[in-house]
């Protein structure tokens, strides 16, 4: 019985290894499919619900009501992973699940009303990710260089640490979201379909990606002025897509067992990274001036450096993280995209007064061609006993972003803490961030708030 329970080895186990990428085994669950335990299936399931409270944009309405401020209840994402290896070199990897369901939208697709079907219930599952991939060459075997190859829907999306970032260990309550810069646009959830390479030589990372993006078909509005014209998501048959990420690590070397890049290491590893990366379709977008249709480039560009740094000693540790990036975007004239997280609102038709240009809710320019810079800093406080009930880490972000859209530039920022129960495996995260809200392209924007109590769980 021992040997058949050894071979299966079922485990859930907690443990202070918070990234959900390593390939040792730390957490979660896991079934060795060898006595050895380097062939085995892992699972982690997860779930983020918000509480949130939100000053809307000018025009708002929620339901049949005007309102300039309201609360929401909604499930971030919930969500499966699932990855085997089958072999030493060999493996697959699906995850599905939903995201963004509240009390109003977020549900079944198609539907209205109160009935089964109603408004924000039932929401749809779909795969996130869905690959596999083959190790040509294993660390060790040439040296310090290694290599894997695989295809399928993948995150190996390029461009910045934080295009790639996992959803499970962020610093702050959630992404800044305009590193995923083609969200649900010419991609599916901020992955394509493609090929993807990936390894090591020695420090040194790299991931390289082609991949056919998903079709946008936005009809590009007709100016009849040059320069006033914007560009829309619009590729047609799509052209093939190139992007790529290259990072040196300094000090502890990072897994790339898995694409998910770890936000805070809680003070587990010893981190400073600085990285550089790329994202580039040709004929991704279009514009329109005089009825003369224009295609034109996306291209996308990042820099950007990470550290995790633990401080002090073992009783009284403390450890600092930290993220910065420079973000050069193009995506043709003028281009926007204004985006909001779970965003509940909609115009309200009677409403009198100057309206926000990106629209109702908690909408903002979260997405254009111009500059973005980002910033984000938290400090994990130290154990106050040798068996702390939480742990607390303070943080801090900060956006600027420069788009051609706008005469004016934007800033905004967020401030909160994650309250830790058991790492990342429990936790509370609190958070207030602001956002632009723009009335008129040549004037600089006003500011509103929103304040986020996240609950989160995984294994």
């Amino acid at each position: 019985m021992k040997k058949i329970l050894s071979f299966i080895g079922l485990a859930l186990i907690s443990s202070s290894i918070y990234a959900q990428g390593s390939p040792d085994y730390g957490n979660g669950l896991k079934i060795n499919l060898n006595p050895e335990g380097d062939k085995y299936v892992r699972f982690i399931l997860w779930d983020q619900f918000w509480i949130r409270n939100t000053d809307m944009n000018p025009g708002s309405m929620v339901g049949n009501e005007p309102t300039d401020n309201t609360w929401n209840l909604g499930n971030r994402r919930a969500r499966i992973l699932a990855y085997a290896q089958v072999t030493k070199r060999y493996m697959i990897l699906a995850h599905f699940g939903m995201n963004n369901q509240t009390f109003i939208n977020g549900g079944a697709t198609g539907t209205t009303g109160t009935g089964g079907y109603g408004n924000g219930k039932k929401p749809q599952l779909f795969f996130h990710d869905a690959w596999n991939e083959y190790a040509v060459i294993m660390p060790g075997e040439a040296g310090k260089f290694s290599l894997t190859l695989g295809g399928g829907l993948h995150y190996y999306m390029g461009l910045s640490r934080m295009t790639m970032a996992s959803t499970l260990n962020f610093l702050t309550v959630d992404s800044p979201i305009f590193s995923w810069p083609l969200i649900d646009n010419s991609d599916q959830f901020a992955r394509q379909m493609g090929v993807f390479a990936k390894g090591k030589y020695g420090k040194f990372e790299y991931r390289m990606s082609l991949n056919k993006p998903f079709a946008t078909d936005l009809t590009p509005p007709n100016t009849l002025i040059p320069g006033n014209e914007v560009a829309v998501d619009n590729n047609g048959n799509p052209n093939w897509s190139k992007a790529g990420y290259f990072e040196y690590q300094f000090l502890d070397t990072e897994s790339n067992l898995l694409p998910f890049k770890v936000g805070s290491y809680l003070g587990t590893k010893k981190v400073f990274n600085v990285g550089a990366g790329f994202y580039h379709q040709a004929e991704g977008t279009r514009t329109s001036v005089n009825s003369n249709i224009e295609k034109h480039d996306i291209t996308l560009l990042s820099v950007d450096a990470f550290a995790d740094i633990p401080l002090g000693e073992a009783k009284n540790k403390m450890a600092v993280s930290a993220y910065a990036g420079y973000f050069n975007y193009n995506f043709g004239p003028n281009y926007v995209r204004n985006l909001g997280t779970m965003n509940i609102a909609a115009n309200d038709p009677n409403f009198v007064g100057q309206r926000a240009l990106a629209g109702p809710g908690n909408l903002q320019p979260m997405i254009g061609t111009g500059n973005v810079v980002y910033a984000q800093a938290g400090l994990l406080l130290p154990n106050q006993t040798e068996k702390p009930k939480v742990r607390i880490q303070p943080f801090a972000a900060y956006t600027y972003k420069n788009f051609e859209a706008f005469d004016k530039p934007s800033s905004q920022f967020d401030v909160g803490a994650n309250w830790f129960l058991d790492g990342h495996h429990a936790k509370i995260t609190t958070q207030y961030s602001t956002r632009p809200v723009y009335t008129s392209p040549t004037e600089n924007p006003k500011s509103k708030g929103e304040f986020i109590l996240q609950l989160q769980i995984y294994l």
